[in-house]
């Protein structure tokens, strides 16, 4: 059970997530052993000195859900967090400029977030919001993720138009190869969701129906 449950980033993302809500999440990280607790900036150090020793890491999330912050901001945003304690930044590319073919605008965002990222230990995780984006500019996102050393590409912000499905995992998979992380994000409520979306090539599932999904996976098991 414990393999499954660190597919997932238990996640807490919405604006009006209260201190006692926050707590809530990382008590159930800690019971399932999800692989991390996904928490806004603002609660990464209460998460992460929560979770210490528990073996469930602090992730957060750089230039979030709209990726059209200054890369000053976002390296910002990431050296911030990774002092408060983050061991996994989630950030959000460029999506204009990436429908508008400055290929080197979004590979230079992604490296810059990526060598804050690595410089302080932590992995990142690169956010194409492929429900903005044709099959062919999710594979450009990727190709321009791996570029700029990304650890994981991941689909989506469960902020924009869609989420995750097993049609853009697969994409990604292929465009990345085994080596690189696929995140599957937004939409994930089910453990038919989760499994879809793990056979099409997803290592980690980004939600905030972890509980439910364990809960049925234990019962599927029974």
């Amino acid at each position: 059970m414990e393999s499954f449950a660190k597919y997932f980033d238990h996640t807490l993302l919405k604006p009006e997530a209260t201190e006692d809500e926050v707590r809530k999440v990382i008590d159930e990280a800690k019971e399932y052993q999800f692989a991390s607790v996904c928490i806004n900036p603002y609660w990464v150090k209460l998460t992460a000195d929560e979770l210490q020793g528990t073996g469930v890491t602090t992730c957060t999330v750089i230039g979030f859900p709209l990726g059209a912050t200054t890369t000053i901001s976002k390296v910002a945003e990431t050296a911030q967090a990774l002092h408060d304690g983050a061991q996994e930044v989630d950030m959000v590319i460029n999506i204009g400029e990436l429908i508008a073919g400055h290929d080197d605008a979004v590979k230079a965002d992604i490296e810059n977030v990526a060598r804050a990222a690595h410089a302080g230990g932590a992995k990142l995780k690169v956010i194409i919001e492929t429900s903005l984006l044709t099959d062919d500019q999710k594979v450009k996102a990727c190709q321009l993720a791996v570029a700029g050393g990304t650890d994981f590409v991941k689909t989506s912000t469960g902020f924009s138009t869609g989420g995750a499905n097993a049609h853009d995992v697969a994409i990604m998979r292929q465009t990345v190869g085994p080596d690189i992380g696929v995140k599957a994000s937004g939409g994930v409520h089910s453990l038919a969701d989760a499994q879809a979306v793990i056979d099409a090539g997803a290592n980690r599932i980004g939600a905030s129906a972890s509980v439910a999904i364990m809960k049925e996976y234990e019962a599927a098991q029974n």
